[in-house]
């Protein structure tokens, strides 16, 4: 039985910012591309992954779309690829819109098909020939498209840092036709932090990571808030103006998420944020990003299944493992220990990614080796959490562990639930298989494990017994 699960694309793959489109009978992910063990964001050349809009757990990997020296910007090849986004122009053809990271200027791609090899097309410029970001804008950043009709509209800016009243919040630019020429120069639609105070926006003004998206006549701009780690939303009947703070869709963490722990408390090592809305088949889903390896610069695409309520608004959703499965994960398989959304120990219990003695998704091999990710630096007190599973018969569970330590994984289905069973692990320095009986009781539930003991653990797979 094949399923999907988080992270959507292999484990070896490190595609943050993901925008999705529909195109036809695929959906199409388009994001930046950073570098297992780099050291900076985005590090790598733009790669496209699809999926039929029927099988969203057959995901292909359509191959390099764009590299950083496509852009005669970057001739010296010292920049970095940021986060872009892609729309079909009035003409039929594609078009990758991208900002390299040392520059104020909004780039362009073009190409016949969506997942193609894209070529430089040119940059957004004013009438008179002048790029966007040269005569006094704020910072051209992570732009984000939406075309109707002969018009683009083209959303820009970032960083906006709290407290710094010189950034204004989120762009929004008006194109022509041909996909570059500016018809209205940006205006700004969503407020920075300083700009949000004494508004709907407070508390969650805009930081980065524009997306735009229209849903039943209205228009969706999501972004990443002066937190980071939560995508928010606000709405308007317009594509320029009027956009109304709707609230928080996802967090990288799940600070706001009470159905399982306090809503302050964060259940992952989080961090920044971004991604887009997309309606696949009739359902409707946020894409968004995860950290491992407990730092900034190895980024993993996930989604989530959003409801929208007669109101059009969106209630905020909970990480989980299994993402696009459209359902709980089948407790028949064996899993790899990476699907894991809640990862915390009692000691330092942070929203961010960086702490010393915190568990993380790693990986053995270098970047681009496809290899299978794992769990290690389970110290003590460490809860694991996946999410969701439909349980049928359970009577054992199989754990695949190794490291320098001792002591037992508790096995639960609430963070602090009964334990159902209790396996003992010792030190070893290749992977060692622990059994034990386990009766989870029958239904739709979670799979929590908890390590007591010394030292640090790691953990590659799991799988029930019948």
């Amino acid at each position: 039985m094949k399923q999907c699960f988080n992270p959507y694309l292999p484990s070896y793959e490190y595609v943050p910012d993901g925008e999705p489109h529909v195109f036809g009978d695929r959906v199409y992910v388009y994001g930046s591309h950073d570098r297992f063990g780099g050291h900076f964001f985005c590090q790598n050349d733009y790669v496209c992954y699809s999926a039929p809009v029927d099988d969203l757990k057959d995901w292909k990997y359509e191959g390099v779309i764009y590299t950083r020296l496509d852009d005669a910007l970057n001739e010296k090849n010292n920049m970095c690829l940021y986060a872009p986004d892609v729309t079909q122009g009035p003409d039929g053809r594609y078009y990758l819109y991208y900002a390299l990271d040392k520059v104020s200027t909004i780039s362009v791609a073009v190409c016949d098909t969506p997942a193609g090899r894209y070529q430089f097309y040119g940059y957004v410029h004013y009438e008179d020939g002048t790029k966007l970001g040269d005569k006094g804008e704020e910072h051209q950043f992570d732009p984000a498209v939406i075309t109707e009709g002969d018009t683009t509209y083209l959303y820009t800016g970032g960083v906006c840092a709290f407290g710094d009243a010189s950034v204004h919040g989120s762009m929004c630019t008006v194109l022509d036709k041909d996909m570059l020429t500016i018809k209205e120069a940006p205006k700004f639609v969503v407020p920075s932090p300083v700009c949000a105070l004494g508004t709907d926006f407070e508390k969650h003004g805009f930081f980065e990571a524009s997306s735009i998206r229209k849903f039943d006549g209205k228009y969706y701009f999501v972004y990443s808030s002066e937190v980071m780690h939560e995508l928010c939303y606000a709405t308007s009947d317009y594509p320029d103006r009027d956009f109304k703070y709707g609230g928080v869709i996802v967090s990288n963490c799940d600070i706001g998420i009470s159905t399982y722990k306090k809503a302050e408390e964060p259940a992952a090592y989080g961090a920044n944020n971004h991604g887009g809305l997309c309606e696949i088949n009739g359902k409707r889903y946020i894409f968004y990003h995860r950290q491992t390896n407990n730092d900034w610069y190895a980024r993993q695409g996930c989604a989530e299944e959003v409801k929208f309520l007669p109101d059009g608004s969106i209630p905020q959703v909970e990480i989980t493992s299994c993402g696009l499965n459209g359902g709980p994960l089948s407790d028949t398989e064996e899993y790899p220990s990476y699907i894991v959304c809640n990862m915390y120990t009692d000691k330092e219990r942070i929203p961010y990614v960086g702490g010393h003695h915190v568990p993380r998704v790693t990986q053995d091999g270098k970047d681009g080796e496809e290899c299978v990710g794992y769990i290690y630096n389970i110290v003590e007190n460490t809860t694991l959490g996946f999410k969701y599973f439909d349980f049928k018969g359970v009577k054992g569970i199989e754990l695949d562990v190794c490291g320098y330590g001792k002591g037992d994984f508790e096995v639960r289905t609430t963070p602090d639930g009964p334990v159902y069973a209790k396996l003992g692990v010792d030190f070893e320095t290749v992977w060692v298989t622990y059994k034990s009986e386990c009766n989870i009781p029958d239904g739709v539930s979670a799979l929590y494990l908890k390590y007591t003991g010394f030292g640090n653990m790691g953990l590659k797979s799991f799988r029930f017994l019948h």
